[in-house]
């Protein structure tokens, strides 16, 4: 089954979350340059400061608690000392470039908590090889969303469509590094459907992904009862529908790889036209 991670500083949804299996919480306190890169984009831009990691550690008893620092930097130090004395349980570097920054990274961190590089950059992609010689990574997670702006694609899932995405974690996957890309929505909904990326997960040998924030959108549901119905229905779904995969064969996961191909080309087309 998929490591699922949701992105919240509410200690009453973190504690819903992961009541119905979400696996890992996420404190997000990345804000420097992310403005500008995602600007006129409807994406989530969070505000979350090192007292949400405070709040939210004591009550993790089944999930853990993934805190995303900004990239690395002035301050950073500082950061990650704040971070790990807050009780984190993994810490994840965004928008990283060079394997320097990395062995930084890694250093500042100095394995008293697992390490994410989540890759988003276009020097990211060229430098991977140099970066996966250095010991001591625990995890990467392909993040679409600003990869996706890197290589001026129209559609967050053209890194997926186009074989980019699987170019790179034959990399990561031949290191012996577990991995995941992207963000899932609820079965059912999302402009690449939500059951098509799942089975992209399944056939790339990803291990972790994103519910994204039409998963559960906490800012058009405020009412707690309703946040809880809808993330124990939307994750007995998911979680059946993962179960059904086990079943599947190699055509029907290539019969999918087309299909999604097939669908991300319509939407860019369409974009396009537009």
């Amino acid at each position: 089954m998929l490591k699922l991670m949701y992105i919240t500083n509410s200690p009453e949804i973190a504690l819903i979350a992961q009541k119905h299996g979400v696996d890992r919480i996420w404190v997000d306190l990345e804000y420097k340059g992310k403005e500008e890169r995602q600007k006129g984009l409807n994406t989530v831009k969070s505000k979350h400061i090192v007292q949400d990691i405070k709040n939210i550690a004591p009550l993790m008893t089944s999930s853990q608690l993934l805190v995303r620092v900004n990239p690395w930097g002035a301050g950073s130090d500082e950061e990650i000392e704040a971070v790990i004395e807050a009780g984190a349980d993994i810490i994840m570097l965004p928008m990283w470039k060079t394997a320097n920054e990395v062995a930084s990274f890694k250093k500042a961190v100095n394995r008293r908590i697992p390490i994410i590089l989540l890759l988003e950059t276009k020097e990211a992609v060229e430098n991977l090889d140099e970066v996966l010689q250095l010991e001591g990574i625990d995890e990467i997670h392909i993040g679409l969303n600003d990869l996706h702006l890197a290589y001026g694609y129209g559609f967050m899932f053209e890194p997926l469509a186009d074989g980019l995405v699987e170019s790179i974690i034959s990399k990561v996957s031949a290191a012996g590094i577990p991995y995941g890309f992207g963000g899932i929505a609820r079965l059912g909904e999302g402009t690449l459907p939500a059951e098509r990326i799942v089975m992209e997960h399944y056939r790339l040998g990803s291990t972790r992904a994103i519910l994204s924030r039409s998963f559960c959108n906490t800012e058009l549901i405020k009412d707690l009862d309703e946040i809880e119905s809808v993330f124990e229905n939307n994750l007995k779904n998911l979680r059946k529908y993962e179960t059904k995969l086990i079943a599947a064969s190699e055509a029907d996961y290539m019969n999918n790889k087309l299909e999604v191909i097939r669908c991300v080309d319509a939407v860019v087309s369409a974009k396009r036209k537009g």
